[in-house]
């Protein structure tokens, strides 16, 4: 029985996987994923949600309002050690993707009141870093941080190597008791190298009153409403995820779970 916070994808068709609030059962996180062919025109309006537009693979043509952003997008694959390109547009902007190449895009969003200017995030802006070390080792690009401007969006993607565990010690962030802690709503949008591998997430609770371990297969999503949420990369495949946060206050701060915590130190 599959678990009600694994959102399985569509292989074929062109949406591959969405979440909504509704959906979720939740206030703030917005997730979507769709295979564009060449020549293929994706039109939506943002309505009173903010959007940050990931380019995952391939090139597209951006329109968001009146501003228009020729030829984004550069990587054959997400696994490249190269930043993507992001749009951010904000709310009630009517926002048309042309597709130059064959492409996969993200449309990651959460609720807004401020209407900002429309802005092409440019890879060089990205900050990219290492965390952990050994076999907790990951690599980060931070796509729309929290020293960027937004009202609630918060957006980092995540490539694990082969045999590694990501997200981990186990951490969480759902109790507002800032700077110790925020209370972020989350989405994993998981990609596999080669496709045909499986990844492995646990979403668990102090108390358990959630405790679910999925098999995550390519462009599935899981959904973190509450609790820790580690990730482990069977030998053999590489993992990636795109990450999208957001809640009542846009600032991310986690706590370890305490069983684990001693691992910080090791």
């Amino acid at each position: 029985m599959s678990s009600p916070l694994l959102v399985k994808a569509d292989q074929a068709g062109g949406k591959i996987v969405e979440v909504t609030p509704e959906s979720a059962g939740w206030t703030h996180v917005g997730f979507a994923a769709h295979r564009l062919a060449a020549g293929e025109v994706l039109t939506l309006e943002t309505g009173k949600r903010e959007l940050c537009l990931v380019v995952l693979t391939g090139t597209v043509t951006v329109r968001a309002g009146d501003h228009v952003w020729e030829g984004i997008g550069k990587r054959a694959s997400v696994f490249e050690d190269v930043s993507p390109y992001a749009v951010y547009v904000p709310l009630e902007t009517t926002v048309s993707i042309t597709a130059v190449s064959a492409a996969e895009v993200a449309l990651c969003s959460a609720p807004a009141t401020t209407k900002r200017p429309a802005r092409l995030i440019e890879p060089a802006s990205m900050t990219r870093s290492v965390r952990g070390k050994g076999a907790n080792t990951r690599y980060v690009c931070d796509i729309l941080p929290q020293t960027a401007e937004a009202d609630g969006l918060l957006v980092v993607e995540v490539v694990t190597p082969s045999g590694h565990s990501s997200s981990y010690p186990p951490h969480k962030h759902d109790s507002d008791n800032i700077p110790l802690e925020s209370s972020l709503e989350e989405t994993y949008y998981h990609r596999l190298n080669p496709e045909q591998g499986f990844a492995y997430q646990r979403v668990y609770t102090d108390d358990r009153s959630i405790d679910e371990a999925m098999a995550v297969e390519n462009h599935d999503v899981v959904m973190v409403p509450r609790g820790y949420h580690p990730v482990t990369v069977p030998y053999g495949y590489d993992g990636y995820y795109l990450n999208v946060m957001a809640g009542p206050k846009r600032v991310w701060h986690f706590k370890n779970d305490p069983a684990h915590d001693w691992l910080m130190t090791k």
